[in-house]
């Protein structure tokens, strides 16, 4: 069976565009929505990692440290998902709510920058550049966010909405990408060189395989007879 020179994937990657970059902007204006997606992002960051964190990890201690910020992690998501479901748009009106979610983003990011330069300072865990720079920003973000006086959902709010203008300009950019690809292939299926190539692919493949030689045994030698 031939393979296809092209696909629907184009179609999942608008709908999934649409939706982000319509979530992105949702959660602009909604605290509730912000303060669940938030604890979706940490639960998800957190339980994806277990398995090839631990399996690639080579002491014990570092296994034992890091299995540790993780339940704490998914914890901390979970408590903020519950919250965003069951207290909905009262967030705004209850100030503890808002300290919640910002001491949590705090415990967050330094666990995850302390937890890290231990392993790689005092555990002997190898580690590359960018990686290091990476725990560096999330130390300095959880500074920022813990002495940042006016820090709410908004902030967040607006990251979101950054990332999601990001990811839906990628996949309506990869979109476009695949639909450009189904119009060439529907445009040379109207102009019937489709079955053209087919058929010549069929040829090309026919000299190709080569034809079985019938080898044919040397006769064998007869008694002479007088």
């Amino acid at each position: 069976m031939d393979k296809l020179k092209y696909g629907y994937g184009w179609v999942l990657k608008w709908i999934l565009a649409a939706i982000l970059l319509g979530v992105g902007i949702y959660m602009f204006f909604a605290a509730e929505v912000v303060y669940t997606i938030t604890g979706v992002a940490i639960v998800i960051f957190s339980l994806f990692r277990v398995v090839p964190l631990l399996k690639s990890l080579s002491k014990e201690v570092l296994r034992t440290i890091n299995l540790i910020e993780i339940i704490f992690d998914t914890l901390i998501g979970a408590l903020m998902i519950y919250i965003g479901v069951t207290k909905g748009s009262n967030l705004a009106n209850e100030a503890i709510w808002s300290s919640v979610y910002r001491f949590s983003l705090v415990f967050f990011f330094y666990a995850r920058g302390l937890v890290f330069f231990n392993s790689v300072v005092f555990l002997g865990e190898k580690t590359e550049v960018p990686k290091f720079w990476v725990h560096i920003a999330s130390l300095t973000l959880g500074s920022v966010v813990a002495v940042t006086p006016n820090f709410d959902y908004a902030t967040v709010g607006i990251f979101f909405l950054i990332i999601a203008l990001l990811g839906a300009a990628y996949l309506g950019y990869d979109g476009f990408g695949g639909y450009k690809k189904y119009r060439e292939y529907s445009k040379s299926l109207n102009e019937g060189k489709v079955k053209d190539v087919q058929k010549d692919d069929a040829q090309n493949i026919d000299k190709q395989v080569p034809k079985s030689e019938v080898i044919e045994d040397p006769e064998e030698k007869r008694p002479y007879v007088n």
